[in-house]
């Protein structure tokens, strides 16, 4: 049996460790998988790190193509994800359904966390500096440096953890309120692509035509995600 190393984003984690059976299924190929933020993985492969494939953000692969780190080419679109809300199973869930409900819930909570350098920490920054509320929100915010800021809520260290859908989805004891109004949401898409230092690069792009397979759409909406491309 083969191993496919993959260097992958967090927010696909879920997706992945049911993905990563279907494909051993399938092709007799095992993928070892390292979960860590994007920024993160961007510096290691930058510096130089291995992988087989690395799974990123879109616009992360565009950069690392650019850089000459990518094969150029190899960039494949594999998932949707959307920015939400969760609480502690149990606790009360806010309204969030329009833009000036969730400014009031984020107002109304006595705490609330989101990550430092996540693609979804930097997005929520700024959203609450658009809606005039970053003062406000960060005197009792928890800003998690990496990982899962559900598993503060989880916790009960604070009342709404804020990040990708997907990402909140891994922690248990935590429920979805719902995603942020469209109004103000960001939609991240998440690509698969092969870095130049790849040691297998058939077997890497064997698992590139597998991730961009429409047999993955099931996986990945059960993991709080959705198809690249089938919104």
């Amino acid at each position: 049996m083969t191993s496919i190393r993959v260097l992958s984003t967090l927010a696909v984690m879920g997706a992945m460790r049911e993905l990563a059976a279907l494909y051993e299924a399938e092709s007799g190929n095992a993928i070892q998988a390292d979960f860590s933020p994007t920024v993160a993985l961007l510096e290691r492969l930058r510096a130089g790190e291995a992988a087989d494939v690395a799974i990123l953000t879109a616009q992360g692969i565009d950069d690392l193509t650019r850089e000459g780190v990518m094969r150029p080419g190899t960039r494949t679109d594999v998932a949707l994800s959307f920015v939400g809300v969760a609480v502690k199973t149990g606790a009360p869930k806010p309204d969030i359904g329009s833009v000036d409900a969730f400014k009031a819930a984020l107002l109304a909570a006595r705490s609330v966390a989101y990550s430092k350098i996540g693609a979804s920490g930097i997005f929520f920054a700024g959203l609450i500096r658009r809606l005039g509320i970053e003062a406000e929100v960060n005197a009792k915010a928890v800003i998690v440096p990496s990982g899962f800021t559900a598993e503060r809520a989880a916790s009960g260290e604070v009342e709404l953890a804020v990040q990708q859908i997907s990402e909140l989805m891994v922690v248990p004891g935590i429920e979805v309120v719902g995603p942020l109004p469209p109004e103000i949401q960001t939609v991240a898409t998440f690509s698969a692509g092969l870095p130049g230092k790849s040691v297998q690069p058939e077997k890497g792009a064997e698992l590139l035509r597998f991730l961009a397979s429409p047999a993955i759409a099931p996986a990945l909406r059960r993991a709080g995600l959705e198809p690249a491309g089938q919104t």
